[in-house]
């Protein structure tokens, strides 16, 4: 059998360094328990002892696979995720019961962020919220910003600035672009510049441990032969792709090494270091192992990012972080998120293919809440096309679901008929669907499947809702309506998507917003009486403000047509001042609804110029369609 051991090696001056290895072990011969004594008097750590421990315990002679992948010990999440670790679904394992922590690579801030991006972090965001408010985990969120890059330093140039305030500018745009799409802020952002000390620290100790070697120059290179097998953990590269993938310098030992710290460029930022001239900068891979670890030591629980960083970054990452810790695993899981492609571009949606759109530009033509269904429609990991038919669709779903919200809430208000609703049938299906949510989002995060399984309790409860004219003294059920819209408005805000009705009225102090809708209720109370005033039929009808009105009928006989449209002509302008203030109020910002012969209001969801549009090019009732109240029309 054979044990994973750090071993102190001799080196130059006379300084040791720890270093794994694997050594055979014969069992029974006691040979184990010495070495397992050594380690700990070479104090090689927890970590070397327990895999000892381990590997003593069987007869069996097993070569370990040093890139498998370690499930951790401690609470089990009942969340199954896709671990790139090990390409396939695992049991989400916490050390503590409700705590994890989690790092997300953020942008490189040197130009806007676009869709890219915001698909992402929106898709992380939703796979957040799920994780705290259903599974009540407390998250420990880093989001590392790359602040100093070769782009940088470009983008400054091309623009006569300092790289930090071109970092400054797109860091702070970033953050804002997030807000915009609802993107809850990480617990501590945390920014390359301001970790230059941690950050020197943490290679010179990668090379005291021997994975790692200075330049005359000033750099400082990892060295993939030291550490041996285990590289390759996420993405396994042969000798022959690596050396396409890889720059050619003189430097290096080997092609695989890749830097920690880059040697001072002439005209290029710098900070002062301990290797050869004194001068550089850090590589791109150790600032996110260095800042990840500053905050959460020798173990993440947590790992985050696009597709496209899983190698070289993540990888490099890992490497980094087992040799500075002296650990076998450093992240028990690394979680990444699909491409974001256009329909008319292979390639991802990157801002160095200049083939981008910003986050502003988007939402300029759509909202927060149609891109975050856009991104529920598929699997996080999934490869997304970005294209008119995809949106439409998601703004087709957000329409469908606001149009529900708002008409449960119109019927347990009392201001939408219909009629007698099955009451088993709907409790059933609400079952039904908490079960097929719940098992959705426990499968990696399906958000497609769970989202199905709400919209196929809305199209249900749809069919109940409907109207079919006016009904007499009609059996109402609030109750069950009640409950399903409290779960859907529910689970809708738990993955991010906010209903903006008539109990979020954003933007105002509690005491406006409540003035404001008893003057909007007033508003339709007074629009609603004028209105059916002027579809009443028959001479003597009079409306009586704020009470119910009845249809009185026509009279009969010859001159029952003339009489009708007589009736029409002088009422069409009470019709006319009714669609006007309607139309004057979705321009505000608020939709009136007409439901037979009551009415209803609501924030429109989609305030964009082609959301209001669409909003009145909605069937409603219009002067136009008063011919079918009258006799004879």
């Amino acid at each position: 059998m054979y044990a994973r051991c750090c071993t102190r090696v001799a080196v130059g001056g006379g300084r040791h360094i720890l270093q794994q290895r694997l050594l055979k072990v014969t069992p029974g011969t006691g040979f184990e328990h010495d070495l397992l004594q050594d380690a700990v008097s070479r104090n090689c750590g927890h970590h070397a002892v327990s895999e000892l421990n381990e590997r003593t315990s069987t007869s069996q002679e097993t070569v370990p696979d040093p890139k498998a992948w370690i499930e951790p010990s401690g609470h089990d999440t009942g969340i199954m995720v896709y671990n790139s670790l090990c390409r396939r679904k695992v049991p989400l394992i916490l050390p503590n019961k409700s705590f994890a922590s989690w790092y997300q690579c953020g942008p490189t801030v040197y130009d806007h962020a676009h869709l890219g991006h915001a698909c992402c972090y929106v898709k992380f965001d939703i796979i957040r919220r799920i994780m705290e408010d259903f599974f009540n985990i407390d998250l420990v969120m880093v989001m590392g910003i790359t602040d100093i890059d070769d782009k940088i330093i470009s983008k400054a140039r091309e623009l006569n600035m300092e790289f930090t305030h071109v970092a400054q500018t797109f860091a702070n745009e970033f953050k804002r672009d997030m807000v915009r799409l609802r993107v809850q802020p990480p617990t501590v952002y945390t920014r390359v510049t301001n970790y230059m000390p941690q950050i020197i620290t943490f290679v010179q100790k990668i090379i005291d441990r021997g994975y790692a070697y200075p330049t005359d120059n000033g750099s400082v290179y990892f060295d993939v032969r030291k550490y041996g097998d285990r590289y390759g953990k996420l993405v396994y590269q042969s000798d022959a792709e690596l050396a396409q993938l890889r720059e050619v310098d003189k430097e290096k030992r080997g092609f695989r090494d890749f830097a920690l710290w880059k040697a001072g460029k002439p005209g290029e930022p710098w900070w002062t270091s301990p290797w050869g001239k004194g001068k550089g900068r850090p590589g791109w891979h150790i600032e996110c192992s260095t800042m990840a670890s500053a905050i959460f030591g020798d173990q993440l629980d947590i790992h985050t990012g696009g597709i496209d960083l899983m190698f070289p970054h993540h990888e490099n990452e890992i490497a980094q972080c087992e040799a500075h810790h002296c650990v076998p695993q450093w992240a028990n899981y690394f979680l990444h998120a699909g491409h974001l492609h256009k329909t008319s571009d292979k390639d991802k949606m990157s801002k160095s293919l200049k083939n981008t759109i910003t986050i502003r530009e988007f939402l300029e033509k759509y909202t927060a809440n149609q891109f975050r269904i856009f991104c529920l429609m598929t699997r996080y990991r999934s490869v997304v096309e970005y294209c008119d038919t995809m949106m439409n669709e998601a703004v087709s779903v957000q329409r469908t679901l606001t149009s529900f919200l708002n008409n449960a809430d119109a019927y347990i208000r009392g201001q939408l008929q219909c009629e007698a609703i099955d009451e088993a049938l709907l409790m059933e299906k609400l079952g039904e669907t908490k079960d097929k949510f719940r098992r959705a989002i426990s499968d990696d995060f399906d958000t497609r499947a769970a989202l199905e399984a709400i919209l196929h309790l809305v199209r249900v409860t749809n069919k109940q809702l409907r109207t079919g004219g006016e009904v007499e003294n009609p059996v109402r059920s609030p109750g069950v309506i009640a409950a399903i819209q409290a779960y859907v408005d529910r689970v809708l805000q738990l993955l991010g998507v906010e209903y903006p009705g008539r109990r979020k009225m954003s933007g105002s102090t509690v005491d406006s917003t409540a003035q404001m809708k008893d003057v909007l209720d007033s508003l339709v109370k007074f629009r609603n009486t004028v209105r059916h005033y002027a579809l009443l039929k028959g001479p003597d009808a009079q409306p009586k403000y704020g009470q119910p009105q009845t249809t009185a009928p026509s009279p009969a006989g010859e001159g029952e047509v003339g009489q009708g449209k007589l009736q029409r002509k002088e009422r069409e302008p009470l019709m006319k001042a009714c669609d006007e203030i309607r139309t004057e109020l979705v321009w505000a910002g608020i939709q009136i609804q007409d439901r037979g012969r009551k009415s209803s209001w609501q924030v429109l969801e989609d305030q964009s110029l082609e959301g209001k549009q669409h909003s009145l090019s909605d069937p409603n009732y219009s002067q136009e369609q008063l011919k079918k109240y009258f006799v004879g029309s």
